[in-house]
C-alpha cells in the first residue's frame, strides 16, 4: 500500500503516526495561537503562516487572521493568494492553493474521511484538495476530500464541493453543481452588479 504524506513524515522524525499527529497538531496550535490572538503587520502574518506551514508564502500572500489549522504542515500557497477570515483547513491529505486563489470568510478544506464502518471509524483516508490559478472560493463553502478546482473557476457561498469543478465554470448548492461556464473575455461584473439600478 502506498505510504501517504503523514507516514512518510512520522517515519522521518521516529515516531509512530498517531504520536506524531500529537506532536504535530499541538505545534499548529501553539503557532495558530500566536497568529490569531494579537495584532500582526502583514508581513509578520506571511511568516507565522510560513513557519506553521514550513514554507515560504507566495509572493503577494494576504491572510486576515483568525485562521485555524489542524496539521500546518501540508499547505502549499502560490502566488497573489488571499485567505479571508476565520477559515479551516484540515491539510493531512495536503492542500494546495495555486497562484491568484480567494477564499471567503469561514471557508472549510478538509482532507481526511473517516471509514464507514463503525467499528473501524478511527481509521483516515486522507485525500488532496487542489485548486487552479485564480479560484474564487466563496463565503462558507465546504470542499471535501480529493476535490480539484479548476483553473478561473468560481464557487458560490455556502456551497458544498464534493466533486471536481472543471476550469472557468461557476458552481454552487448542496452538493455543489456547475451552473454554468465563465467567458473570461466577456463576463466581468456579477449580475448583481450589472443589473442594480444606477
Amino acid at each position: 500500500m502506498h505510504e501517504t504524506k503523514i507516514e512518510e513524515q512520522a517515519k522521518r522524525a521516529g515516531l509512530p503516526v498517531y504520536q506524531y499527529m500529537r506532536v504535530a497538531s499541538q505545534r499548529a496550535m501553539k503557532l495558530s495561537a500566536e497568529l490569531n490572538f494579537s495584532y500582526h503587520e502583514p508581513e509578520e502574518v506571511a511568516r507565522l503562516f510560513s513557519e506553521l506551514t514550513g514554507k515560504p508564502v507566495g509572493e503577494g500572500f494576504c491572510l486576515f487572521p483568525p485562521f485555524y489549522t489542524d496539521y500546518g504542515q501540508n499547505i502549499t500557497v502560490g502566488k497573489n493568494v488571499f485567505i479571508n477570515t476565520s477559515c479551516h483547513f484540515q491539510d493531512q491529505g495536503g492542500i494546495t492553493l495555486g497562484d491568484g486563489t480567494f477564499l471567503g470568510n469561514n471557508v472549510v478544506l478538509t482532507t481526511m474521511n473517516h471509514d464507514f464502518d463503525p467499528e473501524k471509524r478511527s481509521t483516515t483516508y486522507p485525500a488532496p484538495i487542489v485548486t487552479g490559478k485564480n479560484v474564487w472560493i466563496g463565503s462558507s463553502v465546504t470542499v471535501v476530500p480529493g476535490v480539484h478546482i479548476g483553473d478561473g473557476a468560481i464557487i458560490g457561498a455556502g456551497s458544498v464541493v464534493t466533486k471536481d469543478i472543471p476550469p472557468y465554470t461557476i458552481a454552487a448548492g448542496v452538493p455543489a453543481r456547475v451552473i454554468r461556464k465563465i467567458d473570461p473575455k466577456t463576463d466581468h461584473y456579477p449580475s448583481t452588479y450589472k443589473n442594480r439600478k444606477k
